[in-house]
């Protein structure tokens, strides 16, 4: 819900054409144009052999070496899908460029050679973007190279072979890697391709979902990389794959495409959750992926509708800058949104979203017109009971929200417990970020949809999270809230209800007598102006200039409570002015039950009025009635504390 501006990038792309897509106005040559400008522009930053893509900004944890060959290899992963997609065509100057820099990287007495696979070592993610990107251009560059720049290739992503990778999605890029090498006929380990893909098993929750690793790991890597890498992988094997295994990979990836296509509000951003959240339209990977193997429940038009939208909302944003590159953050630079891991050419891995390069042009998806996405069209709620989500989204907005109430980023106990802005906050959306602070100032102390004690060394952390349930439009959970000198006893029981654009928060709080509890709402912000506050009572609002409205509610528990709206600068990946508003109240001593509505909207008949209509009111047996502003009544029990 960013209003649009002017963008460099949308001046070299053709005129949107709005009889095929009447949604976007995109069509198979913006996305050929996307690209075009895309690889053009990293040209410049090109080592003389090629080999490597030096790119500015911050240098990641691997070293200027290793981010050098990730601007080669995310790159060329881009380069691939445009070669491929138009059969070669596409000119001999891109494909040159790219086998001369191949070969200068393997070759171990080229000056830009590329720095070797070793255990868990950032070049094999990379290996795999490689490994990808010469099996789709297997007639054009694999096959035209030299008998010896084959052999350094294969003995260079022969380092996959034997060697220890991390127990997360890297288990995939050894699938792919050695795949590829199965296919060239060089040495390669079955049983750890296998091992791989048994891995990934283990990680499925079930509804399409994986997580990241042990643990509840959910985020977009479930889309960009546990769905897409094992439908990858079977174009690379072919006949080689166990089409058992196939066949549940596609069963998993429709199942998973099914609610992903509601993870995009009706301008195309998709909901900021997660980690390398600066791979931004990379969301839309997984929906072409589901087109080429035959796995997708999504219509045509509404596959390109969804995947156009995720472009065309960073294009009409400045998204790649005024040199055509793709900076560390969402819109501008925001390093918060980044990992230290993350170098110049880490966002690169938004090359992923031209996977529908591949699909020839008279394919439906390209041809068919494009057809509303669900958020178009009506309010919807869903429920997603492995990751502990509920998304609910508006039609009048095209806002959708994810309430939170499981996914923690956290290894199994008894790993220490942390707290990140982009997985522990109660809620997230496709038209605000997470209040991120700058470096040197705690994680996790952040107020936006948060519930925080407040200690006299500071906010207390939401940390790991206990789901309890995910259930119709609610969901629960608990957790232990971690001051900065650790946990002192506390607990908070939190169910959540969802109706619309609101959502109740029921909130029981066990700490002790006089310490101030703080609620926090959602966090608007932009770059024009600092966002307009109102208090009064128990109740605070924040108000950007073009409407989106950010508003707290004391239902229940807040008669001694203070309103105010937090106000920062730079925090925050939607604009450099950002504003939360907040209510802080005393607990008593034992337990305190609070309930309050949380409310995030464009809607202008909503915006109008945050104050009035909703209650949260005690009935038999512990019970509470809820009452949303349009009148909309749900009962709830809120749920006991931990044993």
């Amino acid at each position: 819900m960013t209003a649009p501006h002017p963008s460099a990038a949308a001046g070299q792309l053709p005129p949107p054409d709005h009889d095929l897509s009447p949604r976007t106005g995109y069509t198979r040559a913006h996305w050929e144009a996307a690209a075009d400008r895309l690889l053009a522009a990293l040209q410049p930053y090109a080592t003389p052999g090629l080999a490597q893509y030096r790119l500015p900004g911050r240098t990641g944890h691997s070293g200027a070496w290793s981010d050098g060959l990730e601007g080669y290899a995310r790159s060329f992963l881009l380069a691939a899908f445009r070669i491929a997609g138009s059969a070669g065509t596409v000119g001999p100057a891109l494909i040159e460029r790219y086998a001369a820099g191949l070969a200068a990287g393997v070759d171990p007495r080229h000056p830009e050679h590329w720095p070797p696979l070793t255990d868990r070592s950032q070049p094999m993610v990379e290996a795999a973007s490689l490994a990808l990107a010469l099996h789709e251009t297997r007639s054009w560059i694999w096959e035209q190279l030299s008998d010896r720049t084959r052999e350094l290739t294969v003995d260079w992503l022969g380092g996959f072979v034997g060697a220890t990778v991390n127990d997360s999605n890297w288990r995939l890029f050894q699938v792919v890697v050695e795949e590829f090498l199965a296919s060239v006929g060089a040495p390669h380990e079955r049983a750890e391709i296998d091992a791989g893909l048994d891995r990934l098993d283990d990680w499925y929750r079930g509804g399409g979902w994986y997580t990241d690793g042990d643990g509840r790991k959910f985020d977009y890597y479930n889309a960009w990389a546990l769905h897409l890498y094992p439908a990858l992988w079977a174009r690379v094997a072919g006949p080689r794959a166990d089409p058992a295994r196939v066949a549940v990979h596609r069963a998993r990836l429709r199942e998973f495409l099914c609610v992903h296509q509601y993870f995009f509000g009706s301008d195309g951003a998709p909901v900021h959750q997660g980690r390398s959240l600066t791979y931004r339209y990379a969301t839309a990977a997984p929906l072409w992926a589901g087109v080429l193997a035959d796995a997708t429940p999504l219509s045509p038009g509404r596959t390109r509708r969804l995947a156009s939208g995720a472009l065309k909302h960073f294009t009409d944003r400045q998204v790649p800058d005024e040199q055509g590159l793709l900076s560390l953050g969402w819109y501008r630079t925001h390093l918060p949104v980044t990992q230290p891991y993350s170098g110049p050419a880490s966002p690169y891995w938004a090359s992923k979203a031209f996977l529908g390069l591949l699909l020839p042009a008279d394919h439906p998806v390209w041809t068919a017109s494009e057809e509303a996405s669900p958020v178009d069209t009506a309010d919807r709620h869903l429920t997603l009971p492995a990751p502990g989500w509920l998304l609910h989204s508006t039609a009048a907005d095209g806002i959708v929200r994810l309430v939170n109430h499981g996914s923690d980023r956290l290894p199994p106990p008894p790993a220490p417990s942390d707290d990140s802005p982009h997985y522990t906050a109660f809620a997230y959306s496709s038209a605000t970020a997470p209040e991120t602070p700058p470096p040197g100032e705690p994680p996790g102390t952040a107020p936006d949809n948060r519930i925080a004690l407040l200690t006299p060394t500071g906010p207390s952390r939401r940390g790991r999270i206990h789901p309890l349930y995910t259930d119709g439009r609610r969901a629960a959970s608990w957790h232990t809230p971690l001051g900065p000198d650790g946990d002192d006893g506390a607990r908070i029981t939190t169910v959540s209800v969802v109706h619309g654009p609101w959502e109740i928060r029921v909130h029981r709080v066990e700490s002790p007598a006089g310490t101030p509890v703080r609620e926090g709402g959602w966090a608007v912000a932009g770059d024009d102006a600092p966002p307009t506050a109102r208090t009064g009572g128990a109740w605070a609002q924040a108000r950007r200039a073009d409407g989106l409205t950010s508003a707290l509610v004391g239902l229940l528990g807040w008669d001694d409570a203070t309103a105010e709206v937090a106000r920062a600068r730079g925090h925050n990946a939607y604009g450099d002015h950002s504003a939360v508003p907040l209510l802080t109240t005393p607990h008593p001593g034992g337990t305190l039950l609070v309930a309050t509505l949380v409310i995030l909207t464009a809607d202008p008949l909503i915006a109008a009025d945050t104050r009035t209509g909703a209650r949260a009111v005690p009935v038999t047996d512990g019970r509470l009635e809820l009452r949303f502003p349009d009148g909309t009544t749900e009962t709830v029990t809120p749920p006991p504390g931990p044993a």
